[in-house]
């Protein structure tokens, strides 16, 4: 009886743990939120692939065109459509960022060097974004969409 209750009491201790690391995780849907209007642009799909954080647009906010492509992308991106267009990619985990990854800036089909946090007890995402050193660059606050 004794070994039952304290499994249950150790149980009942990794629960909130266990929700706590999930919702730490930068996998999920995620608002953007553009840093220069504070306007929402888009949902964002991140997940993990093998260790890789990916991103695409899943949705796009108050679009000024039905349908709208990247114009100014490069490569294989060019005239895609935005809804499905991989826009975070290469990231891997270190300790509790994403680094070493890029970020494709739609809107000038620039493409930065990124890296991600989890922030506000995951309510919250940290998206930063630059060219050479990670000092010069921008940060966007995208916020968890439930």
């Amino acid at each position: 009886m004794k070994s039952l209750i304290s499994a249950v009491i150790t149980l009942g201790m990794l629960l909130p743990l266990t929700a706590f690391a999930e919702s730490m995780s930068a996998e999920g849907n995620w608002r953007t939120i553009d840093d220069e209007t504070g306007e929402a642009k888009s949902i964002v799909r991140i997940w993990n692939d093998g260790g890789e954080l990916k991103g695409e647009i899943v949705e796009l906010l108050n679009p000024t065109e039905p349908n709208p492509v990247c114009t100014e992308c490069k490569g294989s991106r060019r005239n895609q459509p935005l809804v499905g267009l991989n826009i975070i990619w290469g990231l891997e985990q270190d300790g509790d960022e994403w680094v070493d990854g890029n970020i494709l800036d739609p809107q000038n089909g620039k493409e930065y060097s990124a890296q991600l946090k989890v922030t506000e007890g995951g309510s919250q995402l940290e998206v930063r974004g630059y060219l050479g050193f990670a000092l010069i660059g921008r940060t966007q606050t995208w916020h968890r969409v439930d």
